[in-house]
């Protein structure tokens, strides 16, 4: 049965990859993950994407942009430490970020991909990101999207 193989992948889930940006979503869904891993005996793998501008040199230097994402692995680390999970981490320079997430989870054979969300409503209703939506269209594999509550003045509009 498809659906019982479905949910025994639900349930015994052992690879998560986790893109942080340094945004509250984005931890919340790798302390998630970190929970998950942890009852399952798995491991997590946390990337970190640099978008390089077109007008750029793909592997262009971006020092201070480098600086702050080791910043963001490192508290990914911690967080991971926390819940008794080793986290590798790993700092990417794509063009995209959603490009590069589906590549490192194909690379990975990565079985879960977690990744968090504000919720936003630019032009009145809720939106996902356009990272979000190009990872639930291309991932190979499963995805799960944490997304944050939204904030008292944003509800009922």
């Amino acid at each position: 049965m498809q659906h019982r193989d479905d949910l025994r992948t639900l349930i015994d889930a052992g690879q998560f990859l986790v893109p942080c940006d340094g945004s509250l979503a984005s931890y919340e869904a790798l302390a998630f993950a970190c929970a998950q891993a942890q009852r399952n005996k798995g491991r997590v793998f946390v990337v970190h994407v640099i978008e390089v501008k077109r007008t750029l040199p793909l592997d262009a230097d971006m020092t201070n942009e480098a600086q702050r994402g080791e910043e963001i692995l490192t508290e990914a680390e911690r967080i991971g430490s926390a819940a008794g999970i080793r986290i590798d981490g790993e700092l990417l320079q794509a063009r995209e970020a959603g490009h590069a997430i589906v590549d490192e989870a194909i690379e990975r054979g990565i079985e879960v991909i977690v990744i968090g969300t504000e919720y936003t409503r630019p032009f009145g209703d809720y939106q996902l990101g356009r990272t979000v939506q190009f990872v639930m269209k291309q991932a190979p594999c499963q995805v799960w999207i944490y997304r944050m509550p939204a904030r008292d003045a944003e509800v009922g509009r």
